[in-house]
Protein backbone atom coordinates (compact mmCIF):
# COMPACT_ATOMS: atom_id res chain seq x y z
CA UNK A 1 0.00 0.00 0.00
CA UNK A 2 1.22 3.57 -0.67
CA UNK A 3 2.78 5.28 2.31
CA UNK A 4 1.79 8.63 3.74
CA UNK A 5 4.25 10.54 1.52
CA UNK A 6 1.84 10.33 -1.41
CA UNK A 7 -1.86 10.29 -0.66
CA UNK A 8 -3.24 8.37 -3.62
CA UNK A 9 -6.27 10.19 -5.09
CA UNK A 10 -9.11 7.81 -5.79
CA UNK A 11 -12.27 9.57 -6.86
CA UNK A 12 -15.44 7.48 -6.79
CA UNK A 13 -18.83 7.62 -8.38
CA UNK A 14 -19.84 8.17 -11.97
CA UNK A 15 -18.10 10.88 -14.00
CA UNK A 16 -19.15 12.71 -17.14
CA UNK A 17 -15.80 13.18 -18.89
CA UNK A 18 -12.62 11.25 -18.07
CA UNK A 19 -9.35 12.97 -19.04
CA UNK A 20 -6.48 10.53 -19.39
CA UNK A 21 -3.22 12.33 -18.56
CA UNK A 22 0.06 10.63 -19.50
CA UNK A 23 3.37 11.14 -17.73
CA UNK A 24 4.75 13.67 -20.22
CA UNK A 25 1.66 15.93 -20.03
CA UNK A 26 2.05 17.49 -16.60
CA UNK A 27 0.66 20.92 -17.45
CA UNK A 28 -2.72 21.87 -15.93
CA UNK A 29 -3.20 24.45 -18.71
CA UNK A 30 -3.57 21.76 -21.37
CA UNK A 31 -7.13 21.80 -22.72
CA UNK A 32 -7.77 18.19 -21.73
CA UNK A 33 -7.48 19.25 -18.08
CA UNK A 34 -8.26 22.96 -18.06
CA UNK A 35 -11.67 22.50 -19.68
CA UNK A 36 -12.91 19.88 -17.21
CA UNK A 37 -15.80 20.52 -14.88
CA UNK A 38 -14.19 19.91 -11.50
CA UNK A 39 -17.37 18.53 -9.96
CA UNK A 40 -18.62 16.27 -12.76
CA UNK A 41 -15.41 15.22 -14.57
CA UNK A 42 -12.23 13.44 -13.49
CA UNK A 43 -8.57 12.91 -14.37
CA UNK A 44 -7.01 9.46 -14.73
CA UNK A 45 -3.28 8.97 -14.24
CA UNK A 46 -1.56 5.59 -14.33
CA UNK A 47 1.77 4.12 -13.25
CA UNK A 48 2.22 0.88 -15.19
CA UNK A 49 5.24 -1.41 -15.32
CA UNK A 50 4.67 -2.04 -19.01
CA UNK A 51 5.92 1.45 -19.85
CA UNK A 52 9.27 0.76 -18.17
CA UNK A 53 9.82 -2.09 -20.61
CA UNK A 54 9.64 -0.05 -23.81
CA UNK A 55 13.37 0.76 -23.59
CA UNK A 56 13.85 -0.52 -20.93
CA UNK A 57 13.68 2.65 -18.90
CA UNK A 58 16.63 4.05 -16.93
CA UNK A 59 16.09 4.06 -13.16
CA UNK A 60 16.41 7.83 -12.93
CA UNK A 61 14.06 8.30 -15.87
CA UNK A 62 11.46 6.07 -14.25
CA UNK A 63 11.83 7.78 -10.88
CA UNK A 64 11.59 11.22 -12.47
CA UNK A 65 8.41 10.37 -14.38
CA UNK A 66 6.64 8.71 -11.45
CA UNK A 67 7.62 11.37 -8.92
CA UNK A 68 6.58 14.20 -11.25
CA UNK A 69 3.27 12.45 -11.91
CA UNK A 70 2.57 12.09 -8.19
CA UNK A 71 3.40 15.73 -7.52
CA UNK A 72 1.15 16.77 -10.40
CA UNK A 73 -1.73 14.62 -9.16
CA UNK A 74 -1.35 16.11 -5.69
CA UNK A 75 -1.47 19.60 -7.17
CA UNK A 76 -4.61 18.76 -9.16
CA UNK A 77 -6.38 17.56 -6.03
CA UNK A 78 -5.39 20.76 -4.22
CA UNK A 79 -6.88 22.72 -7.13
CA UNK A 80 -10.18 20.92 -6.70
CA UNK A 81 -10.00 18.31 -9.46
CA UNK A 82 -11.30 14.80 -9.05
CA UNK A 83 -8.43 12.39 -9.72
CA UNK A 84 -8.20 8.61 -10.03
CA UNK A 85 -4.54 7.67 -9.63
CA UNK A 86 -3.25 4.14 -10.22
CA UNK A 87 -0.02 3.43 -8.32
CA UNK A 88 2.60 0.98 -9.53
CA UNK A 89 2.11 -1.22 -6.47
CA UNK A 90 -1.70 -1.16 -6.37
CA UNK A 91 -2.96 -4.68 -5.83
CA UNK A 92 -5.31 -4.65 -8.84
CA UNK A 93 -2.96 -2.84 -11.24
CA UNK A 94 -2.81 -4.74 -14.54
CA UNK A 95 0.42 -2.83 -15.45
CA UNK A 96 -0.72 -1.81 -18.96
CA UNK A 97 -2.39 1.41 -20.12
CA UNK A 98 -5.21 -0.19 -22.10
CA UNK A 99 -6.35 -2.62 -19.41
CA UNK A 100 -6.10 0.07 -16.72
CA UNK A 101 -8.25 2.47 -18.72
CA UNK A 102 -10.77 -0.32 -19.19
CA UNK A 103 -10.72 -1.21 -15.48
CA UNK A 104 -11.22 2.41 -14.41
CA UNK A 105 -13.97 2.98 -16.96
CA UNK A 106 -15.88 0.03 -15.52
CA UNK A 107 -15.82 1.85 -12.17
CA UNK A 108 -16.35 5.48 -13.21
CA UNK A 109 -18.53 4.82 -16.31
CA UNK A 110 -17.59 7.99 -18.20
CA UNK A 111 -19.79 9.30 -20.99
CA UNK A 112 -16.74 10.50 -22.90
CA UNK A 113 -12.96 10.21 -22.72
CA UNK A 114 -10.42 12.84 -23.69
CA UNK A 115 -6.64 13.09 -23.80
CA UNK A 116 -3.99 15.47 -25.03
CA UNK A 117 -2.13 14.31 -28.13
CA UNK A 118 0.32 11.70 -26.77
CA UNK A 119 4.02 11.80 -27.56
CA UNK A 120 4.04 8.43 -29.25
CA UNK A 121 2.16 6.70 -32.06
CA UNK A 122 1.86 3.54 -29.95
CA UNK A 123 0.08 5.37 -27.11
CA UNK A 124 -2.18 7.30 -29.49
CA UNK A 125 -3.25 4.08 -31.21
CA UNK A 126 -3.80 2.42 -27.83
CA UNK A 127 -6.05 5.23 -26.60
CA UNK A 128 -8.20 5.25 -29.72
CA UNK A 129 -8.45 1.45 -29.87
CA UNK A 130 -9.40 1.23 -26.20
CA UNK A 131 -12.11 3.84 -26.59
CA UNK A 132 -13.48 2.00 -29.64
CA UNK A 133 -13.45 -1.31 -27.80
CA UNK A 134 -15.30 0.21 -24.84
CA UNK A 135 -17.66 2.07 -27.21
CA UNK A 136 -16.96 5.35 -25.42
CA UNK A 137 -16.70 8.54 -27.52
CA UNK A 138 -13.19 9.95 -27.28
CA UNK A 139 -11.39 13.13 -28.28
CA UNK A 140 -7.67 13.71 -28.82
CA UNK A 141 -6.87 17.40 -28.32
CA UNK A 142 -3.90 19.36 -29.64
CA UNK A 143 -0.93 19.72 -27.33
CA UNK A 144 -0.93 23.47 -26.72
CA UNK A 145 2.59 23.45 -25.26
CA UNK A 146 4.10 23.59 -28.74
CA UNK A 147 4.33 26.58 -31.06
CA UNK A 148 3.10 24.57 -34.04
CA UNK A 149 0.79 21.62 -34.65
CA UNK A 150 1.58 18.50 -36.68
CA UNK A 151 -1.00 19.67 -39.21
CA UNK A 152 0.75 23.02 -39.62
CA UNK A 153 4.07 21.27 -40.09
CA UNK A 154 2.46 18.93 -42.63
CA UNK A 155 1.19 21.93 -44.60
CA UNK A 156 4.65 23.48 -44.55
CA UNK A 157 6.26 20.17 -45.63
CA UNK A 158 3.80 19.39 -48.42
CA UNK A 159 5.39 19.49 -51.85
CA UNK A 160 8.93 20.12 -50.60
CA UNK A 161 11.69 17.90 -51.96
CA UNK A 162 13.70 18.31 -48.77
CA UNK A 163 12.64 19.07 -45.20
CA UNK A 164 15.38 21.23 -43.74
CA UNK A 165 15.48 22.88 -40.35
CA UNK A 166 16.88 26.19 -41.56
CA UNK A 167 13.88 27.06 -43.74
CA UNK A 168 11.36 25.93 -41.16
CA UNK A 169 13.20 27.81 -38.41
CA UNK A 170 13.19 31.08 -40.30
CA UNK A 171 9.49 30.81 -40.98
CA UNK A 172 8.50 30.17 -37.36
CA UNK A 173 10.83 32.93 -36.14
CA UNK A 174 8.93 35.34 -38.39
CA UNK A 175 5.53 33.91 -37.51
CA UNK A 176 6.05 34.34 -33.77
CA UNK A 177 8.21 37.45 -33.91
CA UNK A 178 11.14 35.95 -32.02
CA UNK A 179 14.42 37.86 -32.47
CA UNK A 180 12.90 39.50 -35.55
CA UNK A 181 12.52 43.14 -36.59
CA UNK A 182 10.45 43.89 -39.70
CA UNK A 183 10.72 40.26 -40.86
CA UNK A 184 14.53 40.41 -40.62
CA UNK A 185 16.65 38.66 -37.99
CA UNK A 186 17.97 40.73 -35.11
CA UNK A 187 21.71 41.17 -35.63
CA UNK A 188 21.48 40.49 -39.37
CA UNK A 189 21.93 36.69 -39.25
CA UNK A 190 19.43 33.87 -38.83
CA UNK A 191 21.89 31.67 -36.98
CA UNK A 192 25.26 31.99 -35.32
CA UNK A 193 26.60 28.47 -35.68
CA UNK A 194 29.98 29.75 -36.79
CA UNK A 195 30.36 31.56 -33.44
CA UNK A 196 29.31 28.55 -31.40
CA UNK A 197 32.09 26.04 -32.00
CA UNK A 198 34.76 27.05 -29.52
CA UNK A 199 36.67 24.48 -27.52
CA UNK A 200 38.23 24.68 -24.07
CA UNK A 201 41.96 25.33 -23.85
CA UNK A 202 42.03 24.32 -20.20
CA UNK A 203 39.66 22.85 -17.65
CA UNK A 204 36.42 24.88 -17.70
CA UNK A 205 35.08 26.57 -14.60
CA UNK A 206 31.39 26.38 -15.50
CA UNK A 207 28.84 27.00 -12.71
CA UNK A 208 27.27 23.85 -11.29
CA UNK A 209 23.61 23.51 -12.26
CA UNK A 210 20.86 23.91 -9.71
CA UNK A 211 19.88 20.59 -8.16
CA UNK A 212 16.53 20.39 -6.34
CA UNK A 213 16.32 18.70 -2.97
CA UNK A 214 14.44 15.45 -3.11
CA UNK A 215 11.33 15.31 -0.94
CA UNK A 216 9.37 12.51 0.68
CA UNK A 217 7.45 11.69 -2.50
CA UNK A 218 10.62 11.27 -4.55
CA UNK A 219 12.25 9.22 -1.79
CA UNK A 220 9.19 7.00 -1.74
CA UNK A 221 9.31 6.54 -5.51
CA UNK A 222 13.00 5.63 -5.42
CA UNK A 223 12.24 2.88 -2.89
CA UNK A 224 9.26 1.74 -4.96
CA UNK A 225 11.27 1.45 -8.16
CA UNK A 226 14.06 -0.44 -6.40
CA UNK A 227 11.49 -2.86 -4.98
CA UNK A 228 9.19 -3.33 -7.96
CA UNK A 229 11.55 -2.78 -10.92
CA UNK A 230 14.92 -3.99 -9.67
CA UNK A 231 16.28 -4.93 -13.10
CA UNK A 232 16.10 -1.49 -14.68
CA UNK A 233 19.40 -0.20 -16.08
CA UNK A 234 21.29 2.85 -14.86
CA UNK A 235 21.66 4.38 -11.42
CA UNK A 236 19.45 6.51 -9.22
CA UNK A 237 21.48 7.87 -6.32
CA UNK A 238 19.15 9.60 -3.82
CA UNK A 239 22.02 11.91 -2.85
CA UNK A 240 22.56 13.01 -6.46
CA UNK A 241 19.14 12.97 -8.11
CA UNK A 242 19.09 16.28 -9.96
CA UNK A 243 15.89 16.43 -12.02
CA UNK A 244 13.00 18.81 -11.23
CA UNK A 245 9.75 16.99 -10.55
CA UNK A 246 7.63 20.04 -9.71
CA UNK A 247 6.71 23.22 -11.53
CA UNK A 248 8.45 25.39 -8.92
CA UNK A 249 11.71 23.43 -9.15
CA UNK A 250 11.59 23.58 -12.95
CA UNK A 251 11.12 27.37 -12.90
CA UNK A 252 14.09 27.70 -10.57
CA UNK A 253 16.18 25.53 -12.91
CA UNK A 254 15.27 27.87 -15.79
CA UNK A 255 16.25 30.95 -13.79
CA UNK A 256 19.52 29.26 -12.83
CA UNK A 257 20.42 28.55 -16.44
CA UNK A 258 19.49 32.01 -17.70
CA UNK A 259 21.41 33.74 -14.91
CA UNK A 260 24.48 31.50 -14.60
CA UNK A 261 25.19 29.63 -17.87
CA UNK A 262 23.34 31.12 -20.86
CA UNK A 263 26.04 33.77 -21.36
CA UNK A 264 28.60 31.11 -22.33
CA UNK A 265 26.22 28.49 -23.62
CA UNK A 266 26.54 29.42 -27.27
CA UNK A 267 30.27 29.61 -27.76
CA UNK A 268 30.91 26.31 -25.92
CA UNK A 269 27.80 24.33 -26.81
CA UNK A 270 29.74 21.85 -28.98
CA UNK A 271 32.70 21.42 -26.59
CA UNK A 272 33.39 18.41 -24.37
CA UNK A 273 35.72 17.94 -21.39
CA UNK A 274 36.75 15.06 -19.16
CA UNK A 275 34.47 14.54 -16.14
CA UNK A 276 32.41 17.64 -17.02
CA UNK A 277 29.07 16.36 -18.38
CA UNK A 278 27.03 19.52 -17.75
CA UNK A 279 29.27 22.49 -18.67
CA UNK A 280 27.11 25.44 -19.81
CA UNK A 281 24.15 23.39 -21.00
CA UNK A 282 20.64 24.11 -19.77
CA UNK A 283 19.53 20.64 -18.56
CA UNK A 284 15.96 21.85 -19.15
CA UNK A 285 14.79 19.28 -21.70
CA UNK A 286 13.45 16.82 -19.08
CA UNK A 287 11.27 19.53 -17.50
CA UNK A 288 10.19 20.73 -20.95
CA UNK A 289 9.25 17.27 -22.13
CA UNK A 290 7.33 16.51 -18.93
CA UNK A 291 5.33 19.73 -19.22
CA UNK A 292 6.76 21.40 -16.12
CA UNK A 293 8.11 24.22 -18.33
CA UNK A 294 6.64 25.65 -21.49
CA UNK A 295 8.74 26.33 -24.60
CA UNK A 296 7.45 29.89 -24.71
CA UNK A 297 8.61 30.79 -21.22
CA UNK A 298 12.07 29.36 -21.95
CA UNK A 299 12.36 31.28 -25.22
CA UNK A 300 10.97 34.47 -23.67
CA UNK A 301 13.41 34.25 -20.75
CA UNK A 302 16.38 33.87 -23.10
CA UNK A 303 15.27 36.72 -25.37
CA UNK A 304 14.75 38.95 -22.32
CA UNK A 305 18.32 38.18 -21.22
CA UNK A 306 19.58 39.39 -24.60
CA UNK A 307 17.44 42.52 -24.51
CA UNK A 308 18.75 43.29 -21.01
CA UNK A 309 22.38 42.79 -22.10
CA UNK A 310 22.69 39.77 -19.81
CA UNK A 311 23.57 37.31 -22.61
CA UNK A 312 25.08 37.67 -26.10
CA UNK A 313 23.04 37.13 -29.24
CA UNK A 314 24.95 34.03 -30.37
CA UNK A 315 24.10 32.22 -27.11
CA UNK A 316 20.48 33.32 -27.08
CA UNK A 317 19.90 32.52 -30.74
CA UNK A 318 21.51 29.09 -30.28
CA UNK A 319 19.22 28.32 -27.37
CA UNK A 320 16.15 29.65 -29.19
CA UNK A 321 17.01 27.54 -32.25
CA UNK A 322 17.07 24.37 -30.15
CA UNK A 323 13.56 25.03 -28.81
CA UNK A 324 11.64 27.07 -31.39
CA UNK A 325 13.53 25.50 -34.30
CA UNK A 326 14.83 21.99 -33.73
CA UNK A 327 12.29 20.83 -31.14
CA UNK A 328 9.32 21.91 -33.27
CA UNK A 329 10.93 20.59 -36.47
CA UNK A 330 11.66 17.17 -34.99
CA UNK A 331 8.11 16.82 -33.66
CA UNK A 332 6.75 17.67 -37.08
CA UNK A 333 9.00 15.07 -38.67
CA UNK A 334 7.80 12.42 -36.22
CA UNK A 335 4.10 12.92 -36.86
CA UNK A 336 4.41 13.24 -40.63
CA UNK A 337 6.58 10.13 -41.09
CA UNK A 338 4.19 7.61 -39.55
CA UNK A 339 4.36 4.88 -36.91
CA UNK A 340 6.96 2.75 -38.72
CA UNK A 341 9.64 5.46 -38.45
CA UNK A 342 11.35 3.75 -35.52
CA UNK A 343 12.02 0.65 -37.65
CA UNK A 344 13.68 2.31 -40.64
CA UNK A 345 17.09 1.06 -41.69
CA UNK A 346 18.09 3.02 -44.77
CA UNK A 347 21.77 2.02 -44.60
CA UNK A 348 21.01 -1.66 -43.94
CA UNK A 349 23.00 -1.81 -40.71
CA UNK A 350 22.60 -4.97 -38.63
CA UNK A 351 25.28 -4.87 -35.96
CA UNK A 352 24.52 -5.73 -32.34
CA UNK A 353 24.71 -3.07 -29.64
CA UNK A 354 27.95 -3.59 -27.65
CA UNK A 355 27.64 -4.44 -23.96
CA UNK A 356 29.60 -1.34 -22.95
CA UNK A 357 26.55 0.78 -23.77
CA UNK A 358 25.02 -0.78 -20.64
CA UNK A 359 28.00 -0.66 -18.29
CA UNK A 360 30.42 1.94 -19.72
CA UNK A 361 33.28 -0.57 -19.61
CA UNK A 362 35.35 0.43 -22.64
CA UNK A 363 38.91 1.60 -23.18
CA UNK A 364 37.73 4.20 -25.70
CA UNK A 365 38.02 7.32 -23.55
CA UNK A 366 35.45 9.37 -25.47
CA UNK A 367 32.88 6.57 -25.30
CA UNK A 368 33.43 6.03 -21.58
CA UNK A 369 33.16 9.75 -20.88
CA UNK A 370 29.96 9.98 -22.90
CA UNK A 371 28.39 6.84 -21.42
CA UNK A 372 29.14 7.44 -17.74
CA UNK A 373 26.79 10.47 -17.33
CA UNK A 374 24.05 8.52 -19.08
CA UNK A 375 24.42 5.52 -16.79
CA UNK A 376 24.69 7.72 -13.70
CA UNK A 377 22.18 10.49 -14.44
CA UNK A 378 20.32 9.54 -17.61
CA UNK A 379 21.91 12.59 -19.24
CA UNK A 380 24.30 13.63 -21.97
CA UNK A 381 24.42 16.86 -23.93
CA UNK A 382 23.68 16.95 -27.63
CA UNK A 383 27.25 16.65 -28.94
CA UNK A 384 28.05 13.66 -26.75
CA UNK A 385 24.83 12.08 -28.01
CA UNK A 386 25.25 12.91 -31.70
CA UNK A 387 28.97 13.04 -32.40
CA UNK A 388 30.19 10.34 -30.03
CA UNK A 389 27.51 7.77 -29.18
CA UNK A 390 25.26 7.98 -32.24
CA UNK A 391 28.30 8.53 -34.47
CA UNK A 392 29.83 5.31 -33.16
CA UNK A 393 26.60 3.42 -33.81
CA UNK A 394 26.41 4.89 -37.33
CA UNK A 395 29.93 4.12 -38.49
CA UNK A 396 30.13 0.75 -36.70
CA UNK A 397 26.93 -0.34 -38.45
CA UNK A 398 24.76 -0.98 -35.40
CA UNK A 399 21.12 -1.84 -36.01
CA UNK A 400 19.15 1.45 -35.88
CA UNK A 401 16.33 -0.04 -33.79
CA UNK A 402 18.88 -1.30 -31.23
CA UNK A 403 20.55 2.08 -30.73
CA UNK A 404 17.16 3.81 -31.01
CA UNK A 405 15.72 1.70 -28.20
CA UNK A 406 18.79 2.43 -26.08
CA UNK A 407 18.43 6.19 -26.56
CA UNK A 408 14.69 5.93 -25.89
CA UNK A 409 15.20 4.12 -22.60
CA UNK A 410 18.39 5.61 -21.22
CA UNK A 411 17.82 9.38 -21.28
CA UNK A 412 15.58 11.13 -18.78
CA UNK A 413 14.23 13.48 -21.46
CA UNK A 414 13.33 10.66 -23.85
CA UNK A 415 9.87 10.68 -25.41
CA UNK A 416 9.33 8.88 -28.70
CA UNK A 417 8.42 11.99 -30.73
CA UNK A 418 11.79 13.58 -29.95
CA UNK A 419 14.07 10.57 -29.48
CA UNK A 420 13.22 8.61 -32.61
CA UNK A 421 13.81 11.33 -35.24
CA UNK A 422 16.94 12.48 -33.40
CA UNK A 423 18.35 8.95 -33.32
CA UNK A 424 17.00 7.18 -36.39
CA UNK A 425 17.17 10.31 -38.55
CA UNK A 426 19.88 12.64 -37.27
CA UNK A 427 22.01 10.11 -35.41
CA UNK A 428 22.32 7.08 -37.69
CA UNK A 429 20.86 8.42 -40.97
CA UNK A 430 18.50 5.45 -41.27
CA UNK A 431 15.45 7.43 -42.45
CA UNK A 432 16.45 7.88 -46.10
CA UNK A 433 17.71 11.46 -45.54
CA UNK A 434 14.47 12.86 -44.17
CA UNK A 435 16.07 14.71 -41.22
CA UNK A 436 19.58 15.29 -42.53
CA UNK A 437 20.89 15.62 -46.05
CA UNK A 438 24.01 13.64 -45.16
CA UNK A 439 25.10 11.27 -42.39
CA UNK A 440 26.75 12.85 -39.34
CA UNK A 441 29.73 10.52 -39.60
CA UNK A 442 33.03 11.67 -38.13
CA UNK A 443 36.43 10.20 -37.40
CA UNK A 444 38.40 10.52 -34.20
CA UNK A 445 39.78 13.81 -35.44
CA UNK A 446 36.50 15.61 -34.70
CA UNK A 447 36.49 14.32 -31.12
CA UNK A 448 40.13 15.30 -30.73
CA UNK A 449 39.35 18.88 -31.81
CA UNK A 450 36.25 19.30 -29.63
CA UNK A 451 37.46 17.67 -26.40
CA UNK A 452 40.46 16.62 -24.34
CA UNK A 453 39.41 12.96 -24.36
CA UNK A 454 42.10 11.78 -26.75
CA UNK A 455 44.94 12.96 -24.50
CA UNK A 456 44.00 10.32 -21.91
CA UNK A 457 43.12 7.55 -24.35
CA UNK A 458 45.18 4.49 -25.23
CA UNK A 459 44.26 4.88 -28.91
CA UNK A 460 45.96 7.18 -31.41
CA UNK A 461 43.44 9.55 -33.05
CA UNK A 462 45.79 10.07 -36.01
CA UNK A 463 45.99 6.41 -37.08
CA UNK A 464 43.50 4.46 -39.19
CA UNK A 465 44.85 0.95 -38.85
CA UNK A 466 46.93 -1.03 -36.42
CA UNK A 467 46.36 -2.08 -32.82
CA UNK A 468 46.71 1.46 -31.45
CA UNK A 469 44.58 3.16 -34.11
CA UNK A 470 41.47 4.97 -32.92
CA UNK A 471 38.42 2.75 -33.55
CA UNK A 472 36.52 5.80 -34.80
CA UNK A 473 39.04 6.16 -37.64
CA UNK A 474 38.85 2.59 -38.87
CA UNK A 475 35.08 2.55 -38.59
CA UNK A 476 34.75 5.94 -40.30
CA UNK A 477 36.65 4.92 -43.41
CA UNK A 478 35.08 1.48 -43.42
CA UNK A 479 31.66 3.16 -43.25
CA UNK A 480 32.51 5.27 -46.30
CA UNK A 481 33.71 2.23 -48.22
CA UNK A 482 30.81 0.05 -47.09
CA UNK A 483 28.18 2.58 -48.16
CA UNK A 484 29.97 4.00 -51.20
CA UNK A 485 27.34 3.01 -53.76
CA UNK A 486 24.64 4.95 -51.92
CA UNK A 487 26.53 7.91 -50.50
CA UNK A 488 28.82 8.83 -53.38
CA UNK A 489 25.83 10.30 -55.22
CA UNK A 490 25.28 12.78 -52.36
CA UNK A 491 26.79 16.14 -53.37
CA UNK A 492 27.61 16.97 -49.75
CA UNK A 493 29.81 13.86 -49.61
CA UNK A 494 31.88 14.66 -52.70
CA UNK A 495 34.91 15.96 -50.78
CA UNK A 496 34.94 12.91 -48.53
CA UNK A 497 34.89 10.58 -51.52
CA UNK A 498 37.75 12.41 -53.15
CA UNK A 499 39.71 11.36 -50.08
CA UNK A 500 38.31 7.83 -50.31
CA UNK A 501 39.60 7.65 -53.88
CA UNK A 502 43.13 8.18 -52.57
CA UNK A 503 43.00 4.92 -50.60
CA UNK A 504 44.79 2.14 -52.45
CA UNK A 505 43.66 -1.49 -52.40
CA UNK A 506 46.11 -2.44 -49.64
CA UNK A 507 44.90 0.29 -47.28
CA UNK A 508 41.28 -0.53 -48.00
CA UNK A 509 41.91 -4.15 -47.02
CA UNK A 510 43.69 -3.00 -43.86
CA UNK A 511 40.77 -0.74 -42.90
CA UNK A 512 38.30 -3.55 -43.51
CA UNK A 513 40.38 -5.95 -41.41
CA UNK A 514 40.72 -3.45 -38.55
CA UNK A 515 36.96 -2.79 -38.56
CA UNK A 516 36.22 -6.53 -38.53
CA UNK A 517 38.65 -7.08 -35.66
CA UNK A 518 37.07 -4.28 -33.63
CA UNK A 519 33.55 -5.53 -34.29
CA UNK A 520 34.52 -9.02 -33.13
CA UNK A 521 36.12 -7.60 -29.97
CA UNK A 522 33.15 -5.33 -29.21
CA UNK A 523 30.55 -8.02 -29.89
CA UNK A 524 29.12 -6.31 -32.95
CA UNK A 525 27.77 -8.81 -35.46
CA UNK A 526 29.09 -8.77 -39.02
CA UNK A 527 27.63 -5.81 -40.88
CA UNK A 528 25.53 -6.50 -43.94
CA UNK A 529 26.83 -4.27 -46.77
CA UNK A 530 24.50 -1.49 -47.87
CA UNK A 531 22.81 -1.89 -51.22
Amino acid sequence: MPTAAFQRPRCRGRVRHLAVVFGDQLDPNLHAVAELDRERDAVLMMEVAGESEQGPSHRSRTVMFLSAMRHFATDLVERGYRVRYVCLDDRDNTQEFASEIERVCESLRPERMVCTMPGEWRVLDMFRATADRLEIPADVLDDSRFYTTPEQFGSWAEGRKELRLEWFYREVRKRFGVLVEDTQPVGGQWNYDSDNRETFRSAPDSPKPYTPRIDAITEEVIRLVERRLPDLPGECDPTDFRWPVTRNAAKRALRDFIGARLENFGRFQDAMWTDEPFLYHSLLSPALNLGLLSPRECVDAAVAAYENDAAPLNSVEGFVRQILGWREFIRGIYWTQGPDYRDRNGLHAHGALPSFFWDGDTDMRCMAQSLQPVLKHGYGHHIARLMVLANFALIAGIEPRAIGDWFYGMYVDAVDWVTTPNTIGMGVHADHAVVGSKPYAASGNYIRKMSNYCSDCRYNPKERTGEDACPFNAYYWDFMLRNESGLRRNQRMSMVYRNVDRLDAKERRAIRARADELSERFGIATVVPAT
